[in-house]
């Protein structure tokens, strides 16, 4: 008895101390709670980001050096687009700001029907002078009249209806990831926006002309070829809304 009695009790133990622990936390929540009522949440400190846990160095596409020419007694920059500087991005490494305007409607009311109605009829008056013996070789009562009667009916419906209504307003700035050798520019650009627990994630990405680049720096989305734009969300919220994996799995695999 005392052999079981020990890894119980040890059990019991560990619970304990789990649950005093536990208390010991909420407790401490509770005061600093207490202590800052009537007073606006405090801000945090300026720290040193590169000193914080997790803290890990950005690494982007940059450009390849370039040899600097100069030409004497001339003011035209060599490979400026402009006579004065020119701020627009140009090669791997920039950055510039895409402005996301969508606004999608979309009405799509369909309606099919079909309907096909056959009939086939054979009466077989003479039968080599043998019309009064094929009840002999049919049922009994059997007459030539209405020997073979064939019909068929088939009828579909269909009816479909699409209503949509899309609208994306919002500023991103992306980055430069690679110059194509016909001088276009294939940017990308992320925005994540954590509010409580819950992180909304914008992505843009695809190919557009230098050409259509504007003096600010700025792009229409709508300019953007192979045009690639996400935005939706993670978190609790999202987690809750999205139905659990194993109804997704039945879904599936389920036939009915």
């Amino acid at each position: 008895m005392p052999t079981h009695s020990a890894p119980a009790a040890g059990s019991a133990l560990r619970l304990a101390l789990a649950g005093t622990a536990a208390l010991g936390l909420s407790a401490c929540g509770s005061l600093d709670r207490l202590a800052n009522v009537g007073k606006a949440p405090a801000l945090s400190a300026i720290e040193n980001p590169t000193a914080q846990p997790g803290y890990k160095p950005v690494q982007m596409p940059m450009p390849e050096p370039k040899p600097v020419a100069y030409q004497a007694n001339s003011l035209w920059r060599t490979g400026s687009r402009a006579f004065f500087k020119d701020q627009r991005a140009q090669q791997v490494g920039d950055l510039l700001t895409v402005r996301v305007r969508i606004t999608d409607k979309a009405a799509i009311d369909n309606t099919t029907e079909r309907k096909r109605t056959n009939a086939e009829g054979v009466d077989v008056e003479g039968f080599f002078g043998q019309e009064d013996r094929l009840h002999k070789i049919f049922a009994r009562g059997a007459t030539g009249k209405g020997l073979v009667d064939l019909g068929s009916s088939s009828s579909s419906k269909g009816e479909g209806t699409v209503k949509r209504s899309e609208q994306l307003v919002t500023d991103i700035a992306a980055v430069v990831t690679q110059v194509l050798p016909n001088g276009n520019l294939v940017i990308e650009g992320r925005q994540e926006v954590r509010v409580n627990f819950e992180v909304r994630e914008l992505i843009v990405a695809g190919v557009v002309r230098p050409e259509d680049i504007e003096a600010g720096n700025t792009i229409e989305s709508t300019k953007i070829a192979q045009q690639r734009i996400a935005y939706g969300g993670r978190g609790q919220i999202t987690d809750v809304q999205q139905p659990r994996y194993g109804q997704q799995v039945l879904d599936i695999v389920l036939p009915f």
